[in-house]
């Protein structure tokens, strides 16, 4: 006979037919009931310290694995907390699930505990924010916010839980679910046409969004690229065309003739357009208003526009495609541009200061692994990071610019990727964000090694300033040579300190061994972060 089951365990069987193992959470009295619902789900709770935290580790953890990332926080200022992250998981186009406890429907407007608008709060920053009304429909609800969050151009989903809705036990059999999304194709003749602009062109460029930089993102556009042999390239940073990473991407955008936007944003990072002022553009974008809005901004210049999800565009592409030879030269010539890094960098002398390149030098060994993961966060030291090192899997803080994710980020690393090597790279700035999670790292048995680039600075501000001040600074400066490895250490982490050459590569090679969660805190020279040019002809 079937027996009355709770909310809170119908919400729990629901994430588990969904395939999660795995939920970042921070407890509170709204969401009680879930706890007590959890032993013997199958959904281990990774209990942080802060609830941004657990938003940010949902994002890592979707990033990596390709599912949904699912967050569970109490309502009211846990919630208010919780949303401070979505940001970031929706200028990456993540798949996240916000869960979050809310006070009774049966007390709404009379002034209960915690109350809040917590779904408007949540909306401006979600594809959706609802809260629920029915224990009948938590489950029907729960799969379409999940199908929602990974349909057409991901992102983060908003779903508030009532604590009545959670508490009250029902009569019900499993009802049938669906958890993926349908199929948002283009037909096969908008793909002939793209194809055929692509590689009648002279100087073709495709650019994929943030939703493509995922390992399973990355190795789509790599096919892509090989099938049709013009350059592709994926677009994640905050610095646009500027980004380090891209090298000299800014040079040879600025000659395409045609852009094929694949699922990438026509925004602040192309500057709007002007980066690329000759070219005509086809978009293949999941978004109408997206579209609207580069007709709006180019005038006469796209093309060709149909709506197309990011990963079913890459795949379909890339079949029957057969590369051009007389596009090989223009390809070469791309490659080259975003691989330059300026070649006085390989030579800098050791003594004095620390330079970032000479410390990026010393981590690079530690991303050869195939499972090896490179979590880069933080102003100037994460663009130094990311210029000069590479790994199999990458999460940075992405499109949003928003620094302080790096440790949450490297906590779903290590739980997404068991034994594998982690580095996170990191400025002080940054570190003062999340530096408690050491404590949910040491915690959960989660190992990864932080490397703080330390100048005693919001050094990214502190250049703007210099830039565009005349020379004046003010508000950038932070204690010198703060021990962020003595906090870390306190909270159950491997600390290390290095202020001269000489200690860095032993430094690193005790925290990689140590087998925990490990910061290593580097004081290091203040420079700007590198734009790459190419020195001209």
């Amino acid at each position: 006979m079937t027996q009355p089951i709770r909310g809170a365990e119908i919400l729990l069987r629901t994430l588990a037919r969904a395939g999660v193992g795995t939920v970042f959470t921070l407890s509170g009295n709204h969401i009680m009931s879930v706890f007590d619902a959890a032993p013997g789900q199958g959904i281990e709770l990774i209990h942080v310290r802060q609830e941004a935290a657990a938003v940010h580790m949902a994002d890592a953890w979707a990033r990596l694995t390709g599912q949904v990332g699912v967050a569970l926080v109490t309502g009211g200022q846990g919630h208010a907390n919780a949303v401070a992250a979505l940001c970031t998981a929706q200028a990456g186009e993540v798949p996240v699930l916000l869960l979050s406890g809310h006070a009774p429907l049966s007390e709404l407007g009379r002034g209960a505990f915690q109350e809040l608008a917590q779904a408007e709060m949540a909306a401006p920053l979600c594809k959706a924010s609802v809260t629920l009304q029915s224990t009948e429909t938590l489950a029907q609800d729960i799969a379409a916010a999940m199908r929602l969050a990974r349909e057409g151009r991901p992102g983060p989903v908003h779903v508030s839980l009532p604590t009545d809705v959670l508490e009250r036990a029902i009569m019900q059999p499993e009802p049938a679910l669906e958890f993926q999304p349908g199929p948002m194709l283009p037909d096969a003749a908008v793909l002939a046409e793209v194809r055929a602009a692509l590689q009648g062109a002279a100087r073709p460029l495709v650019l994929a969004g943030p939703a493509l930089c995922t390992p399973s993102g990355r190795h789509a556009l790599a096919a892509l690229q090989g099938a049709l042999g013009v350059p592709v390239l994926a677009m994640e940073s905050p610095r646009g065309v500027n980004d380090p990473s891209l090298g000299a991407l800014a040079e040879v955008l600025a000659q395409a003739d045609v852009v094929c936007l694949l699922g990438k944003a026509l925004d602040f990072t192309l500057k709007f357009g002007a980066a690329a002022p000759a070219a005509r553009w086809l978009l293949l974008e999941p978004d109408a208003a997206l579209i609207a809005r580069a007709h709006a901004a180019l005038p006469g210049r796209v093309a060709l526009a149909a709506r197309c999800a990011p990963l079913a565009g890459a795949t379909l592409l890339a079949a029957d495609a057969r590369p051009v030879p007389a596009q090989a030269a223009w390809l070469a010539e791309v490659l080259a541009a975003t691989a330059f890094r300026p070649p006085g960098w390989a030579g800098l002398p050791e003594g004095g200061a620390i330079h970032p390149v000479q410390l990026m030098r010393a981590l690079a060994p530690y991303l050869a692994r195939p499972d090896a993961v490179l979590v880069s966060d933080g102003g100037e030291i994460g663009q130094w990071a990311q210029a000069c090192l590479s790994a199999p899997s990458r999460v940075i803080n992405g499109v949003a610019g928003a620094i302080g994710p790096a440790v949450p980020f490297a906590l779903a690393a290590s739980r997404s990727r068991q034994n594998a090597p982690v580095l996170a790279v990191l400025g002080d700035g940054t570190c003062g964000f999340h530096l408690a999670e050491f404590d949910t790292a040491a915690r959960h048995g989660l190992p990864f090694v932080a490397v703080v680039g330390n100048d005693s600075r919001w050094n990214a501000e502190h250049q703007i300033q210099l830039r565009d001040f005349g020379g004046r600074t003010h508000g950038c400066s932070l204690a010198p040579a703060t021990r962020y490895d003595l906090a870390a250490a306190a909270l159950g982490a491997h600390g290390e300190f290095v202020q001269r050459h000489e200690e860095l590569a032993p430094a690193l090679a005790r925290a990689f061994a140590s087998g925990r969660p490990a910061l290593v805190n580097v004081l290091i020279e203040g420079v700007a972060a590198p734009v790459v040019r190419r020195p001209a002809a």
